[in-house]
């Protein structure tokens, strides 16, 4: 793999965009066929499709999922946040995670964090700041925080001195030990940062689904580890979980007709938003 690009609304020059191994899938790719996107692979399509022939509400799974990042960015931005480290970003989709928060505090800043080519070079195209922000991206792993969080980029724009939202939406469950990637992003930000996260949950699905999740890991070509609610809320150990709690992710702070809100079944992932 090249040298990843490093840069964001200050200009900085982009290393030549990594080769994209097409065969075999990749979460974000995969993710952004369940959104109904275009940038995405066979591979990423027969991974999806797999999953969805067990579950097939996989779809508003992950809309729902979207929706509350949306709403948690909002939300952080409205309590005076004005750093965000989206770490598992994806395919841009708009509005992104600054275009959120500047609308709300002209002056954030964000950094974003994936490890896909194809998010790259989506990023270096979309995700730029609005005049008096800031943007970055990062080709990095989640599963290397202390490398990430030494990045000069990310230094760059990210002041680790003062409050910082951790963003970790849908990607911790692809971590065999996800504390390892929790605890380091935690000890790394002051008193007065938040993190928001949604995680997959077998205790949300109906039995019959849930006893098929092994299966299905084996033949989706991504390997994923689902966690019930009280290792859930165990990453975030000694924080304050904010209202409502660890919910289900589309009972988080609805602002849509609970007639038209999917049942925990249908989008199973819980939510919660902490404070350091």
């Amino acid at each position: 793999m090249t040298a990843p690009w490093r840069g964001g609304s200050d200009g900085a020059e982009a290393a030549p965009t990594p080769v994209i191994d097409t065969s075999v899938p990749h979460p974000a790719r995969r993710y952004n066929y369940w959104l109904g996107g275009k940038d995405n692979f066979a591979a990423d399509r027969e991974s999806g499709d797999k999953i969805a022939a067990v579950y097939p509400p996989i779809r508003t799974a992950a809309l729902a999922n979207r929706r509350f990042l949306e709403r948690a960015v909002a939300f952080l931005a409205e309590q005076g946040v004005g750093q965000f480290l989206d770490i598992g970003t994806g395919i841009p989709v708009s509005p992104n995670t600054h275009e959120i928060a500047q609308e709300i505090r002209a002056g954030a800043r964000v950094v974003y964090v994936d490890n896909d080519p194809i998010v790259l070079s989506h990023a270096r195209a979309l995700l730029t700041s609005a005049p008096g922000g800031m943007t970055a991206y990062l080709d990095a792993d989640m599963r290397e925080p202390e490398a990430l969080l030494s990045d000069p980029a990310l230094r760059k724009v990210l002041d680790l001195d003062a409050p910082v939202a951790i963003l970790l939406i849908s990607v911790l469950h692809f971590a065999p030990d996800a504390r390892a990637i929790v605890g380091p992003l935690l000890d790394a930000v002051p008193a007065g940062s938040y993190i928001a996260l949604t995680h997959l949950s077998k205790d949300l699905l109906t039995p019959d689904v849930a006893a098929q999740t092994d299966a299905v890991n084996q033949r989706s070509g991504v390997e994923m580890w689902f966690r019930g609610r009280d290792a859930i809320e165990g990453l975030v150990d000694g924080l304050e979980i904010l209202p409502p709690g660890v919910v289900p992710v589309a009972e988080w702070r609805p602002v849509d007709d609970p007639a038209e809100r999917p049942t925990p079944d249908q989008a199973s992932l819980f939510a919660l938003i902490a404070r350091k």
